[in-house]
């Protein structure tokens, strides 16, 4: 009876992350393939939906590939989204005005990085290592990782007496949204 059990939880757990990639909503899931694999994205339209159709378009023309994660601060966040890699520069899309929420920046958040003026957001993003109530309210909360957060956290990290920013930067090689296989 033992064994059987064994062997009945055993399936359970090997079924249990298909089970979990099959239930997400194709549309709202982006797919990062980074360096040490895949990270899984639940992107959050009912708490920002101008930014999550952004982030969609933006992966659906390509943008994401190959570009840098500029700035990556151990135990805060890595920051990515700007195709010169400078940290200064967006997409030809028009900013966008701040879909700010009372979600939680929690560890594997995904947020909208902008400049002082709060309708500033244009393609760059950041994905949270740890909490920070501190960026609560202050910035648009688009999405959250739900699997491969130990893929983010082996990202390169930046200097800190560069406030982050990488030398030779790991990159994101494959962005794309589920529903398009």
């Amino acid at each position: 009876m033992r064994i059987l059990f064994a062997a009945l939880f055993a399936l359970v757990l090997a079924v249990a992350p298909q089970a979990k990639a099959q239930a997400t909503d194709p549309e709202n899931t982006l797919i990062l393939e980074l360096k040490d694999g895949p990270v899984v994205i639940k992107l959050r339209p009912d708490l920002a939906p101008k930014h999550v159709e952004r982030i969609k378009k933006l992966v659906r023309e390509g943008f994401y590939d190959g570009v840098v994660f500029h700035r990556v601060i151990d135990g805060f966040m890595a920051q990515t989204g700007d195709p010169t890699g400078t940290g200064t520069g967006g997409s030809n899309e028009p900013d966008l005005k701040a879909e700010f929420s009372n979600e939680s920046f929690a560890r594997g958040t995904l947020g909208m990085a902008r400049t002082p003026d709060p309708d500033s957001a244009n393609s760059q993003f950041f994905i949270m290592f740890a909490p920070a109530a501190h960026l609560n309210g202050q910035y648009t909360v688009f999405g959250e990782v739900v699997e491969g957060m130990d893929n983010v956290d082996k990202v390169k990290k930046g200097d800190d007496a560069s406030n982050g920013q990488v030398q030779d930067p790991d990159k994101i090689i494959k962005a794309r949204i589920a529903a398009d296989g």
